[in-house]
């Protein structure tokens, strides 16, 4: 079986160069490229390739929101993620939206063939390097979870205000309550979330999508 792949990179030179390494054996076939998100779409919408590779940074659309709009449309496209971020925050991200795989582009050739033959086949493939660091991340957003869920509504409320760089009395007037209240609120969201100031308290709220950024 041949596996028909489409890669969508920015960089000329790189689709160029993964596509000779990958037709080399003559089992995959790259028969589409693209070099930005929003023509990615549009040629998604007229072929069908078993597998895409995508890269995070292009232009117009990027590899996030590219594959935010595949899982809308629910085709079932295979969708494998080749970028130059080792940061798990993006891997975790990409597993979130329901990327197929994840693997670097400092990656050789075996284990590219490797991961396109395994998400091809209906398998999960993230590159072994990763998973170290994807694991432990994952284990902090558990107890994340556990801190968020004994958080009231208000309290959630007035994190997010912290988050914002709100000031007691603006967050009293915004939610029509006392400062004096307010302060019990923060007091009462540092224990549970075990920090000690609003810097952290922020970090945690961005983190665990309590605001965005």
């Amino acid at each position: 079986m041949c596996v028909k792949v489409m890669i969508a990179d920015d960089h000329v030179m790189i689709r160029e160069g993964i596509k000779q390494l990958l037709e080399f054996d003559g089992d995959i076939k790259v028969f589409l490229e693209t070099g930005d998100g929003e023509e990615c779409l549009q040629l998604l919408e007229k072929n069908d390739p078993d597998v895409l590779l995508l890269d995070i940074n292009m232009p117009k659309k990027n590899g996030i929101e590219v594959l935010k709009e595949i899982r809308k449309k629910d085709t079932g496209l295979k969708v494998l993620m080749l970028t130059v971020h080792n940061e798990v925050e993006y891997l975790i991200k990409a597993i979130e939206i329901g990327v197929d795989g994840y693997i670097l582009k400092d990656s050789e050739s075996a284990e590219l063939k490797k991961a396109i033959f395994a998400v091809a086949e209906g398998e999960k493939y993230i590159q072994p390097s990763l998973i170290p660091a994807l694991n432990a991340k994952l284990i902090n957003k558990d107890e994340d979870k556990d801190k968020i869920e004994q958080l009231t509504k208000r309290e959630l409320e007035v994190l997010a205000k912290v988050a914002k760089g709100m000031f007691n009395r603006e967050i009293a007037i915004s939610l029509n309550i006392s400062e004096r209240t307010v302060k019990n609120h923060i007091s009462n969201i540092f224990k549970k979330i075990q920090v000690s100031d609003r810097t952290q308290a922020a970090v945690f709220a961005i983190r665990n999508d309590i605001i965005k950024i």
